[in-house]
């Protein structure tokens, strides 16, 4: 019987059934997702690079679900997943995709995420699990070591380029303009990625004050027009605050002339933000170590590991020169959190990011390098640089094509050569015919894209799994294209 005021024992509840997995059930679905994986990796080589008509809205209508009341069979939902899922989207994972810029997918860093989501520490606070925080701090100072940034250096994991870039248009105005931006004006060129007008979109940066500048022959930003465009912007009363420039651009592969650009930026008072999302970590080899000269001078730089690291999507990085400026626009701070660390080497990643609640990132980067070490990336990266002069000197001793501009670091532009006399539209549907010939044959994925205003074919070599035998693959379909073709 109770007694005074306290509360009646309650009743046995029983727990629910099926969430708590034993360590078999567990032994199993690991060990039956990897009897799926392993077949598929293993035929890689040989497996289609695309299928010729991605799902339609026919096809996705088709897997539309109600939600699942009752328990399914593993089986059944890996089949569906490898079935109905996989088979209708370009094989990011092959040797021979070389459309956008890739992603790796290193493996590795699967078990990582696995240790990672099963552990399910919580890293946005040190205190709350400090050792797996140190990793991933660990992890965000060998990128700064990697771009030659100072000791004073800071950042985050993020989930890419885009929110990178984003981040660091918020870092920048916050410094430069305070609370009040509506004059401030961003700089960039026509060949930065989309990402960076967005970034200013969600920053809260008028679109009237985004300048969008032309580029000089080799796709890389236009010094002339950048000084232009500053002095008339602050005889007309606005605030130049931020030059974003590209170590690396989607289209060509162009580095802007970094060290021209740092020295602009410091003597207008710029904020000097640099793109370097597919570039930077070229940085660890000597060739882009002398392509980037001046990536060191930044007040910022986004990076995506998931690209020139080769590790899987939704892996990218945002560092700042100075960690108090990044501090200062992102703290925040309230009553239920734990305190901050006071101590310098001690970062808490709630204080400099946006986030608060977020996965463990670092480990699928702290895995991979600690196993391996730097020096097996930087062998990888110098086969890419060399793969693309070897095809740029192939493709350019080809007369029926054109080189947009030499490949500065791993991807490259193309176009076929047409008679002179012919239009602008005939031109580029010769190109565009050759892109299909080449990508029918299933053996590379290319895309095209569009470098003023003519069509050109893109090759974009960064995947871990792309080697030699591959880019001679390419350029056999190449010529068997161009002969097709008639050409």
């Amino acid at each position: 019987m109770p007694t005074g005021n306290s509360a009646p024992v309650p009743a046995h509840i029983p727990a629910p059934d099926g969430l708590e997995l034993d360590e078999a059930h567990m032994r199993h679905l690991v060990s039956t997702v990897m009897d799926r994986l392993m077949p598929i990796l293993a035929d890689l080589p040989t497996q289609p690079v695309h299928q010729p008509e991605l799902a339609g809205a026919d096809e996705l209508q088709a897997l539309i679900e109600p939600v699942p009341e009752q328990a399914s069979n593993l089986d059944d939902l890996l089949k569906r997943l490898f079935s109905d899922c996989l088979p209708s989207s370009l094989n990011a994972t092959s040797p021979g995709f070389m459309g956008y810029v890739p992603g790796g997918g290193l493996f590795h860093a699967a078990v990582a995420d696995l240790l990672a989501d099963t552990l399910n520490r919580y890293v946005g606070v040190s205190a709350v699990a400090g050792g797996f925080a140190q990793l991933e701090a660990n992890v965000l100072r060998w990128f700064c070591q990697f771009m030659g940034l100072p000791q004073t250096a800071a950042g985050f994991l993020t989930s890419g380029g885009s929110l990178a870039n984003w981040s660091a248009v918020v870092v920048a105005r916050h410094h430069q303009l305070g609370e009040e931006f509506s004059r401030g004006t961003l700089y960039t060129s026509d060949q930065a990625h989309h990402c960076v007008a967005k970034a200013a979109k969600l920053a809260g940066i008028p679109s009237s004050n985004l300048r969008v500048l032309p580029c000089d022959e080799k796709q890389r930003l236009s010094l002339p027009h950048l000084q232009e465009a500053v002095t008339a912007d602050r005889a007309s009363g606005f605030t130049p605050f931020m030059l974003v420039v590209s170590a690396g651009t989607t289209n060509t592969g162009a580095v802007d002339p970094l060290d021209v650009c740092a020295e602009f930026a410091a003597e207008q008072g710029l904020w000097l933000h640099v793109d370097a999302a597919y570039g930077g970590f070229f940085r660890l080899t000597e060739r882009g170590e002398r392509g980037l000269h001046g990536i060191e001078r930044a007040d910022s730089i986004a990076l995506d590991p998931h690209k020139t690291l080769f590790l899987p999507y939704g892996t990218g990085a945002l560092l700042v020169r100075e960690a108090a400026h990044l501090k200062a626009a992102h703290a925040s701070t309230a009553d239920y959190l734990p305190a901050a660390s006071a101590h310098e080497d001690v970062w808490d990643f709630g204080d400099v990011s946006p986030e608060l609640t977020r996965p463990f990132r670092g480990l699928r980067v702290w895995l991979p390098l600690r196993l391996h070490g730097v020096g097996v990336f930087r062998e990888y990266l110098n086969e890419k640089l060399d793969l693309a002069a070897w095809l740029a000197q192939e493709l350019s001793e080809i007369p029926q094509l054109e080189l947009i501009a030499p490949p500065q670091l791993s991807i490259l532009a193309f176009a076929v050569r047409t008679p002179a006399g012919q239009s602008d539209a005939v031109r580029n549907e010769v190109t565009e015919a050759l892109l299909r010939a080449v990508n029918a044959r299933q053996r590379v994925m290319l895309t095209g894209t569009s470098v003023g205003g003519r069509f050109v074919i893109r090759v974009a070599i960064v995947s871990f799994r792309t080697h030699q035998v591959r880019i001679h693959m390419l350029l056999e379909d190449i010529k068997l294209g161009l002969r097709e073709l008639g050409l």
